[in-house]
């Protein structure tokens, strides 16, 4: 008689393959109609499954770890972002926690491209004045937007995401700077041409746009502050493709409205699926449904990377992409 299939709860709808594939892997339950599993859906699952595969939406705390069943022994997460989970507590109830590292980095980097262009050059007031049918014909000094060429570019995180934003903006002729933990290596950092930044307020202070692309974890929550923000120039840009809790939202809604800030590119939100209000009403914001690593291609490289650390559980072996506290 063969081994027994783990148990697999699936928490959202995935690429028909990456489903189909984990049906002849493990006994999987599936979510066909893509419906968010509450609190207490979640909890159900984790009594009765060998693994949960969630999204970085699910929210799994200490409470809801606190009720999963004796056979619960792996969280596979379908995101590289792990703060929707508490980690710790998992792993102190001997939960293995994994991720799935790397395969967006190019996608999400695409689209913090696409909103470093989009904000400064009007890209979507000029759809909006072509849907409305209100285009009457080119004129000198209609639609003028900002320049990016010769700008500086501030990015927070030169992890995997700021560099392959980098490697874009380079291209685009935007001087790189960038504020992390701690530099790059000297090889990355002159292919670049970028500027190390140690004190993020001396870099805030000094760049025509800023891309955040580090993760949130406590050390990063409004670490793009009020008083950090009004450091920015009046003319300055911000861009966020990373986790809208590293900005305080309302105060950045304040100062765009009151014009301290130029412009800003979000494809997150602090409270999301919640977007404040303000933002929604202000002309030069861009405004996107966290969609920065939505690319069929990549949603199925996640997929893939779900499987092979399940399957590496369940042959005994630690996953590849195993999270640990440290990594926080």
């Amino acid at each position: 008689m063969g081994q027994r299939k783990l148990k697999v709860v699936v928490t959202r709808k995935l690429p028909e393959a990456v489903e189909t594939r984990m049906r002849e892997l493990f006994d999987a339950t599936l979510n066909i109609d893509d419906q968010p599993m509450n609190a207490e859906a979640i909890i159900a699952a984790m009594r009765q499954a060998d693994v949960l595969v969630p999204t970085v939406s699910d929210r799994i705390d200490a409470r809801m770890l606190a009720q999963a069943g004796p056979d619960f022994r792996l969280i596979a997460n379908f995101g590289a972002g792990v703060d929707n989970i508490d980690v710790r507590t998992a792993i102190e109830r001997g939960i293995t926690v994994t991720n799935t590292p790397g395969v967006l980095t190019e996608d999400t980097a695409d689209m913090t491209m696409a909103l470093i262009l989009a904000v400064p050059r009007r890209v979507i007031d000029g759809v909006k004045v072509v849907e409305a049918d209100q285009f009457v014909g080119w004129s000198p000094t209609w639609m003028l937007g900002r320049r990016i060429w010769g700008k500086r570019l501030g990015i927070i995180g030169m992890g995997r995401i700021g560099q392959a934003v980098a490697r874009r903006a380079k291209a685009f002729g935007l001087q790189i700077h960038y504020h992390n933990r701690k530099p790059v290596s000297p090889v990355i950092e002159q292919g670049l041409e970028a500027t190390y930044w140690d004190s993020l307020d001396q870099m805030l202070a000094r760049m025509d746009i800023i891309s955040v692309n580090c993760p949130h974890t406590p050390a990063t929550y409004h670490l793009l502050s009020a008083r950090r923000l009004a450091l920015l120039k009046p003319h300055a840009y911000i861009v966020n493709t990373s986790r809208g809790e590293v900005i305080d939202e309302a105060a950045l809604a304040r100062m765009l409205d009151k014009g301290q800030i130029a412009g800003a590119g979000l494809d997150v939100f602090e409270h999301e699926p919640a977007i404040n209000p303000k933002l929604k009403r202000l002309a030069n914001v861009v405004l996107l449904p966290h969609m920065g690593s939505a690319t069929m291609e990549g949603r199925i490289d996640m997929g893939e990377k779900v499987i092979v650390n399940i399957k590496t559980f369940a042959d005994g072996h630690k996953p590849p992409d195993r999270v640990i506290p440290a990594m926080l």
